[in-house]
């Protein structure tokens, strides 16, 4: 079977990081490198050790030139749309980088290009991609018996400098997506509306809200309960937030850094204490970007829809839309995908 021949757009950190598992997968060949910067994708291809790599500084010639089977856009948020529809209309499939569009209306807009060209569009959510969370979300199916309430805490100290500390709403917009997508995928459940409020601590360094509260319902009637700060020193939480689940048969916690544990109740208990369960990490495609590519691949091979497919990653999308507009109201807000 021949090897998938790509396309990358973008010759930033994130590029790079494409770059690299483009070359790692065994089913993948990368043709060719995008930036208008073309000095950063030699410097790119050089970092990397690549070779055989053609350097464009336009997107609509590396297609003409190229034909490649799938496009990876790595570029800047603002030019996640046109490069994407661009690639739908060709059909050209795409696996971008969050998020999948700079607004909402756009993304929508992307959604029903994909369906109409019949073209598969996925969104890398890369920290779903992460072995201990999966065995959370086995640990919640299998012996919570579901799940009624869950929290997430993700408190970090970054200094990032640049164009994130001079955005209105650095957490919600930049961070949240990742916890409000794993809220999601280890619930199982879709959101249905939002209490969201966001503020900015006297001690920020940047310029817009650097914290927020948000609590979720979610179908079954479930609740999602976030709280986080990119300006929160010490005791820093994991990347990927602290967590805890609670359903029937009991409660279950993840740090974020090591095995999910649970304690569920035995048959015919009533009360506190019960069986003491840590889970092993889960058999994934791979992590990070290396597993969404691993599943991209898949589906273009057998046709199989990928979990962060573009229908999937506009709910969670959706739910970052939503926590803004009912900071701002200061009422509850629908999520509408």
């Amino acid at each position: 079977m021949s090897d998938l021949q790509a396309v990358l757009v973008g010759a930033g950190g994130m590029g790079r990081a494409w770059a690299r598992a483009l070359a790692a997968n065994p089913d993948v060949r990368l043709v060719s490198w995008v930036d208008l910067l073309t000095e950063r994708v030699a410097d790119g291809i050089k970092a990397v050790g690549l070779s055989d790599v053609a350097i464009e500084e336009h997107f609509e010639g590396a297609l003409l030139h190229n034909r490649p089977d799938f496009v990876v856009d790595a570029a800047v948020p603002d030019a996640h749309y046109e490069i994407t529809r661009h690639c739908l209309d060709q059909g050209v499939p795409v696996l971008g980088e969050k998020p999948m569009a700079a607004t909402f209306e756009e993304a929508r807009d992307l959604v029903m290009f994909s369906e109409r060209s019949s073209t598969l569009f996925v969104v890398s959510q890369n920290r779903r991609y992460n072995t201990r969370l999966a065995a959370f979300k086995d640990l919640i199916s299998e012996h919570l018996g579901g799940v009624g309430q869950l929290n997430a805490e993700f408190y970090r100290a970054p200094h990032f400098g640049g164009f994130r500390e001079e955005m209105g709403s650095p957490l919600l917009v930049d961070m949240a997506i990742h916890t409000f997508d794993a809220a999601r995928y280890v619930s199982g459940a879709d959101p249905v509306s939002v209490l969201c409020s966001e503020f900015n601590p006297e001690w920020s360094w940047y310029r817009g809200a650097a914290s927020a509260v948000a609590e979720f319902e979610f179908t079954g009637g479930a609740r999602f309960s976030y709280q986080g700060s990119w300006c929160a020193p010490g005791l820093e939480t994991s990347w990927d937030s602290s967590w805890r689940a609670i359903g029937p048969l009991g409660s279950a916690t993840w740090d974020g850094g090591g095995n999910p544990v649970a304690e569920v109740l035995r048959p015919g208990a009533n009360g506190a204490g019960g069986e003491h369960i840590e889970a092993a990490p889960a058999t994934i495609s791979g992590d990070g970007i290396s597993g969404t590519l691993a599943d991209f691949v898949k589906a273009l091979r057998t046709g199989e829809k990928p979990m962060t497919e573009c229908h999937d990653n506009i709910k969670s999308f959706a739910m970052v839309v939503a926590a803004l507009e009912s900071s701002r109201s200061g009422r509850r807000v629908a999520v509408e995908a």
